[in-house]
Formats: C-alpha cells, structure tokens, sequence
C-alpha cells in the first residue's frame, strides 16, 4: 500500500515529452550533428504560422501579418520572428547600398502600383519566392524559433492562443518543431485520460461474463493497476519522460497484469471444483511455473527493444514496460493468491454448479474432438496460411513520417501539405562550413554547393550568409557573384552586423556558417538519393581550409528507416532464441522451447502478412507489435505446452491430456484473448493515427496467437505424439 501511494503520487509527477530530436541517439552522427546545429544556430527550435487567404498582396493581409509577427514577438522564450513584415532587404541607392525591410511597417502599400512593386521584389529574389510568400499568392510564413532551455510546450500554446485571440480574418496553421511536439503531448493526455478508463470497463465486462465472480473482475484489474502505477511511478522517480511510444505503457500493462491474475483466478476456481482444502496452495503448484515462464519470456520481448534500438524512447518503452510486467507477475503469484484464500465464501457456489459453461460446450470440446479427427489438416491449413503471410511480408511499406501520426483531416496535417505543395517542404537540411566564413573562397563554395542542392527537385532553395553578400553585391555591381577580396566582403558584412537574421547563418566567432535548406518528398527512396549526391559531392570539395558536412531530418529518416528493420529482425530474434533456450531449460527440453515458439512465430508471420497486404505501414509505432505480441502472445503456448507436458507424463493418455490443456487452460487463453483484445481495439479511438493500427495489429495477434496455442500446437502435439500413444 504505501509504495503503490508512493509511486502514485510520483505518477502526477510525470511529464509528457513527444520530441523526437530529444530521443536520437548520441552517438550517431547526423544526429550528433543536426543537435550541435541546433544549439548553434537554434535550427531545430524553429516553428512556423502559415497564413492563407486569397490573395497576400492587400494592405489588410499586411496589417495582420504585422499583428501575428508582433504578437508572436512579445512572447518570452521567442528569440527571433521573421515574416514578410519584417523580412530584411536589401536594395541599392544613390548613397551606396541601404539594407531594410521589405516592408514599411509606417508606409504600408495600398495601391496597385505599390503592391506591383512588391511582387516584383519578391519575384526577384529567391530569399522570398517560395519561401517567405507561395509563388500562387495566396499564403505567407511567419517563422519563429525559440530560445534554447525553453519549455516548448508553453510557449507553443502561449503563441497558438494569443494569434487566434486576434481573431483575423484569414486562415492560420501552426507546423515546426515546437508546434508537432505540443499537438502531440495533447493528443497523448486526451489519449490516456479517455481511452485508458474505456479500456478498464471494457475489459471488466468481458472479466465479468466470464467468471460471473466481483474477485474474477477486481483482481485482474487491480493487478493491472498496481503494476502500472508502480512503472509509471518509478519511470518518473527516475526522471523519465513519457514519449510518443511510452503513451503505450499502460494499455499494455492493462493486458500483461490481468493475463497472469485470469490464469490464477481460473486455475483456482477450478481446483474449486474436485477439492476443499489446500485450494489455492494446489492450484498455485500448477501454475506457478507457466506464470514465471509467461513472465520472463515477456520480459524478454519487451528487453529485445533495447538491442538495435534506434530512438531511446524506444529503448525507454522496453524497459520501463518489462519492469511493470515484473511487477505483475509478482503480484499474481503472491498478492492475488492471498486475497483469494482471505475469500473463501464463493467456493461452495462454484463447486454447485453442475451445468458446463457455454465456452467449454460450445467451443472447446468440439474443438478437441476436431483436434484428434483433423490433426493434419488443421496442420496443412496453417501452412497454406503462413504461405499467405509471408507473401504479404514483401509488400509490407516503411515510414518515418511523424505526420503519419495525424489524421488526414488534422490541422497539422493540412499544414503539412501547404508547406510541401507551397513551401518546398517541412524537413530541415542543413550544410555546416568550418572556416573563416568571410573568406572569398569559403563563401564561393557556399554557393556553389547551394547550386548543386538545387538540382535535387526536392529542394527549393538554399539560405546562407553567402546568399546575402551576393545580393548585397547585386546591389551595387549588378552581379550576383561572391566579390574576390576580402576587403570588399568585410565592407559588405559591416552593413549586415546586427541583424538578427546573422545569428541564423553565422555563429559569434564567424569560423562556422550553414547553408539552410527544406526537403519536400517524404520517400525514402528520394532521400537515399540525395544523401549519396550530396555526400559524394561533400567528399570532393571538403579541404582543410572549408571543411563540409551535412545533416538533417532526410538523413536522420534514413538512419532511422534502416533500424525499423534491423531492430525488428534482431529484437524478434533475440527474443525468440532466449524464449526457446529459457523455456526448453526450465522445461528441460529444447523440444519443448521450440514447441511452444512455434505458434508466436506463426502468428507474427500472420502479423507481418496482414500489415503488407493492407498498407499498414512499419513506423516508430507499429514496430513495436511483433515483439509486443511476441510477449504477451507467448504465454498462451506456454501454458498449453507446459499443462499438456504435466498431464501426458501423469496419464500416458494423449487424448486426456489435450483434452484437459484445451479445457482447462484454453478457457483462460480465450478470456484473456477476448479482454485484451478488447482493451486493446479502443484504440481505434485514438487522435493518433498509428496507435489505431497499434490497437488493431495486437488484436489480430493476440488472435492469431490463441488460435496457434489452441489449434497449431496441439495438432503439432498430437502428430508428435500419436506412437507414442500407440506403443
């Protein structure tokens, strides 16, 4: 009682962190380096408002432009706003070069002269088209980025409140950074305080149908609670953020602590029937074993994450879901028997009942009694579906896409599409320079590698201070080139000091510059392009002098593309062989760890089938299913394999001991079957896309995993076991 209100109060304590930059690993360069970049220059702290209108080239347009732009300004936390009522430019006159703004904030255009003048501007210069104002005129940027060590979720909400507050006329999106990782944080709250509760009462139903019992519902459920609070707590304790992926952690656990508690329960309630001492101590030596069997080979799936892991939050689920799965089997083995032999009063109604159960007449005897008729074509039929499956495996598509997280219909998502069809896209590239970045030479390969970026039809522009001193020297010679001396660039940088927008190309010590770039396609095919281009091209033109590299959420997506796969190979894997080595020597039979694999690995061949013949993509969410299944799913087999081993040795009679297994520890399987499913089928309620398919996929594999627990294995069984019987 007093750790569960210790961890409880540290639960409260909680907080929900859904960045993703925050979660790449230290040790990988392009992620080392695109977290160095943004300290730098405060690149990935950047958001972005997208006003749409019909046309941006009116004075009222302006006027609101100006207001968002002040608005978002004067918010604490906000360390640079740039739109097109701000936006530097630079023109040459009759006293030398003047560098302003675009626009006059105290002379707003207001005739078509004025406003045809500006377009001009705009249309002139690629600082602006395409990427301040939408080359069809109907939307403008205003982009923001916050100071470094700021609470993003704070100020993200402080800006979307106060710009609607204004109440404008015009169409607003919020995109960047800072805006995703606060819509999600919401979605996950509004996730966990509506969905978890559903999940509660709709596994409490299904726990009452099926034990008609208050212990057989409140048991189960308070094991799951217990053990999520004492995860969550200690995940908090510990000065752990939940994540995007760690959202997950309770509905998982809701399934793994009732599945433990509902094999106990029924294992009790039937010991109930043939004896009335000893109950819960008889019951508990039966099934003490398949528990921890079910417990640790769970444990180990959940573990697996931590090999090949790209992402820690990754890394993080896996741990802190195996601990609450430690603390469930703990609790089933010792809390949940203690109660139970506290209650004995409803033994005696147990024991009168003389009517089978619907669940025992209707499904599990017919199912044994087909089991001995159709033994090999209950075999050949799953083999025709594994060849199903693996058919649909090579289909099965890969995304990293966080958008993939939002409804089709999101406002977020809507905003991704106008920043791609409008913008040159949302995914940040960057080029780093090391050397004196007022170097003629240094400047000129700035622009040159500008130039080659172009070439890429997914990237449409490419900001740098070099960009700048081009203009500026258009200005004066009508020549975009990089002048050749660096007497002449020093003079034009001069004019430059002090503007904000320096602290976006150039850090204090101007030995370091970035090019600043956007990516538009989210195919990974197109970013593998790209990286081998611009790697290839880095490589020939890096010296001593200019040292080059390049980063960005592309070749971040790439990195974390290639470990979808690898973590999942190596995960299920590890998982696998330590559940066949772990069972077949608790068992003492390697023969009876690769018996009680071979369901879960059915049923993942069936998983993995399913989600290539729908289009249901593996992402940072979905990857998760197979080793989750693999967890929970597992336990099924193990408990069939290990009642069937006791019972054969005990009688020598095959039929009495599939009979029993089927009966006896089947009918807990298909309860617990029905309420996880259930549990976890309320999250195609979910705001987040892929955690619907989440919900979805372990239904269909908790599924999958009772059908070969209670019909592969058995007929493996009894094909193993049949001359056995007859000699």
């Amino acid at each position: 009682m007093a750790s569960t209100l210790f961890f409880g109060n540290q639960v409260s304590q909680l907080k929900i962190d859904a960045d993703i930059l925050r979660s790449l690993p230290d040790d990988d360069p392009d992620a080392t380096l695109l977290k160095s970049i943004g300290k730098t220059f405060g690149g990935n702290n950047m958001g972005v408002i997208i006003l749409e209108t019909d046309n941006i080239y009116q004075t009222s347009v302006l006027e609101h432009v100006q207001a968002l732009t002040d608005t978002v300004t004067n918010i604490e936390g906000i360390s640079s706003v740039s739109s097109l009522s701000n936006i530097i430019n630079i023109k040459g006159g009759d006293y030398g070069i003047e560098v302003g703004k675009l626009v006059d904030e105290y002379d707003m255009p207001t005739t078509s002269e004025d406003f045809q003048e500006l377009r001009n501007k705009i249309l002139a210069n690629e600082m602006y088209k395409g990427s301040i104002v939408s080359e069809d005129e109907t939307s403008t940027l205003i982009i923001f980025t916050l100071e470094e060590d700021t609470d993003v979720n704070v100020v993200a909400k402080q800006i979307i409140n106060k710009t609607e507050a204004l109440q404008l006329p015009e169409k607003l999106y919020y995109i960047g950074s800072p805006m995703l990782v606060t819509y999600i944080s919401d979605l996950m709250k509004r996730d966990l305080t509506k969905l978890l509760p559903i999940s509660f009462l709709v596994i409490a139903l299904v726990l009452f149908l099926s034990f008609r019992s208050i212990s057989g519902v409140l048991l189960p459920l308070l094991t799951a609670v217990i053990s999520i609070i004492w995860s969550l707590g200690m995940m908090a304790f510990l000065d752990y953020n939940m994540s995007m992926i760690s959202n997950n952690i309770p509905i998982i656990l809701l399934a793994v602590g009732s599945a433990y508690t509902i094999h106990v329960i029924n294992r009790i309630n039937q010991v109930k029937k043939i004896e009335h001492s000893n109950v819960v101590s008889t019951a508990m030596s039966y099934v003490i074993i398949p528990v921890i069997l079910a417990a640790v080979t769970t444990i180990i799936g959940f573990i697996s994450f931590i090999f090949g892991a790209y992402l820690e939050m990754i890394v993080d689920f896996g741990i802190f879901t195996a601990l609450g799965t430690f603390f469930a089997c703990l609790l089933s083995i010792f809390f949940v028997p203690v109660i139970m032999d506290l209650f004995k009063s409803e033994k005696k109604k147990v024991i009168k009942q003389k009517k089978q159960p619907l669940l025992t007449t209707k499904i599990l005897q017919p199912l044994t009694t087909a089991l001995f008729k159709n033994s090999k074509a209950i075999f050949i039929f799953w083999m025709l579906l594994l060849g199903i499956s693996l058919f649909g495996m090579f289909s099965i598509n890969r995304s990293v896409d966080i958008q993939e997280y939002f409804k089709k219909d999101n406002p977020t998502r809507l905003a991704e599409n106008i920043m791609v069809e409008k913008f040159g896209g949302t995914k940040p590239v960057f080029v780093l320079f090391k050397g004196d970045m007022q170097n003629p030479e240094v400047l000129k390969k700035m622009i040159q590698t500008s130039e080659f970026m172009k070439e890429s039809p997914d990237i449409n522009s490419a900001m740098s201070v070099a960009k700048l001193i081009s203009e500026m020297n258009y200005a004066i010679t009508g020549s975009r080139e990089i002048p050749d001396s660096q007497e002449k660039i020093e003079q034009l940088w001069f004019l430059l000091e002090g503007n904000e927008v320096m602290n976006r190309f150039v850090n204090e010590e101007l030995n370091e510059g970035i090019i600043i770039s956007k990516f538009k396609s989210p195919d990974n095919k197109s970013k593998k392009v790209f990286a081998k281009k611009m790697k290839d091209f880095i490589r020939e033109n890096s010296t001593k002098q200019c040292q080059i590299s390049i980063t960005g959420m592309p070749f971040v997506d790439i990195t974390m593309d290639n470990s979808l796969v690898k973590s999942q190979i190596g995960s299920i894997t590890i998982a696998i062989l330590f559940v066949i080595i772990f069972v077949g020597f608790i068992l003492r039979s390697l023969r009876g760890g690769i018996y009680t694999s071979i369901p879960i690995v059915a049923a993942i061949f069936i998983l993995f089938g399913v989600m290539g013949l729908t289009g249901i993509s593996l992402n940072i969410a979905t990857v998760l299913v197979a080793s989750v299944a693999l967890g929970i799913g597992i336990d099924y087999s193990i408990h069939i394999y290990t009642h069937f081993n006791e019972s054969f040795k005990k009688t020598k009679d095959l039929q009495k001991a599939i009979e029993e297994s089927i009966q006896i520890s089947g009918k807990a399987i298909i309860i617990n079957v029905v309420s996880v499913s259930a549990g976890f089928m309320v999250l195609i309620f979910s705001e987040m896309v892929p955690l619907q398919y989440f919900g979805i996929l372990i239904a269909i594999s908790m599924l999958s995993s009772c059908l070969g627990a209670l019909t592969l294995l058995p007929a493996i069984l009894i094909l193993m076991n049949r001359k056995k019987q007859l000699q």
